[in-house]
């Protein structure tokens, strides 16, 4: 698994990469071939470290975010988390797992700042062609409320959402 380790407001040394590097073997290559991508961001706020840790394996993004006093203690958290998740989607992640990784640059972050609307980021991302099963997927492993896949059965872009009751609705164009 191929690791990059992003630190903001906070230094980290040689020490953490080896653990990070360690415990995500350890624990996630079980799940993933070796072109899986994780990437683990670490930031601290008000004495507290926040970790993100995204891992890219597939077309599938799976996300947990995790504070703590500790990195370490974040990090092991985080990995919980997304071992839970898998765990949970077990059998509609079956074909997933083990599969071949994105590009590295399937994924760009760009900050843009506009008065106007106060637009502070914009996100840019390679539409997966997938069913609206696994876009739902898709979006609970990311932790989303909503998802922009493109349909694999017409090709229109469409939209799933979790309703304010816990069920799903789909978003699809019309040209009427």
């Amino acid at each position: 698994m191929k690791l990059n380790i992003v630190a903001k407001k906070i230094q980290i040394g040689p020490s953490f990469s080896e653990y990070a590097e360690k415990k995500l073997n350890q624990k996630l290559d079980k799940f993933f071939e070796d072109e899986a991508e994780a990437k683990i961001t670490l930031n601290e706020q008000n004495g507290q470290i926040t970790c993100e840790l995204t891992v890219r394996a597939g077309s599938m993004i799976y996300r947990a975010e995790q504070s703590a006093v500790d990195k370490n203690d974040a990090l092991d958290t985080a990995i919980d988390k997304i071992i839970r998740k898998i765990r949970r989607n077990k059998t509609k992640l079956g074909k997933r797992i083990k599969a071949s990784a994105l590009t590295p640059d399937s994924f760009t972050d760009t900050v843009e700042d506009q008065t106007e609307y106060n637009l502070i980021r914009k996100k840019s991302f390679r539409l997966q062609p997938m069913t609206t099963e696994e876009a739902i997927l898709q979006m609970n492993m990311l932790g989303h409320s909503f998802f922009v896949f493109q349909n694999g059965d017409n090709g229109t872009i469409n939209i799933v959402y979790r309703r304010v009751d816990g069920d799903y609705a789909l978003l699809e164009p019309s040209t009427d």
